[in-house]
């Protein structure tokens, strides 16, 4: 699930506020949850051979463009993001 900010820069950003936010009904939310369920697990198996060369190519330092542009095909935006956290960290703002 993606969610949007909306806010303005004080250095003069050109982003405008809108007039209303709208947001998904309830089965429009379940059915991108269902939708995306159902893509993760039609590829389960290809999905962790293609998450497995990406971060075999990671270690190798390798370009990685090319296997992710591969996991995309099979693999959801959680998935990859989870196995990129994995293998390299996630970044944290300083508070």
């Amino acid at each position: 699930i993606v969610g949007v900010n909306t806010f303005l820069d004080p250095g003069g950003s050109p982003t405008k506020i809108p007039s209303e936010v709208i947001r998904s009904t309830p089965e429009e939310r379940d059915y991108a949850i269902s939708s995306c369920e159902a893509f993760m697990a039609r590829n389960d198996s290809v999905a962790q051979q293609a998450l497995e060369r990406l971060a075999e190519a990671a270690r190798a330092h390798d370009n990685l463009f090319e296997q992710l542009m591969e996991a995309t095909k099979v693999c959801s935006l959680g998935q990859l993001t989870d196995r990129m956290y994995r293998l390299g960290g996630q970044y944290r703002r300083n508070m």
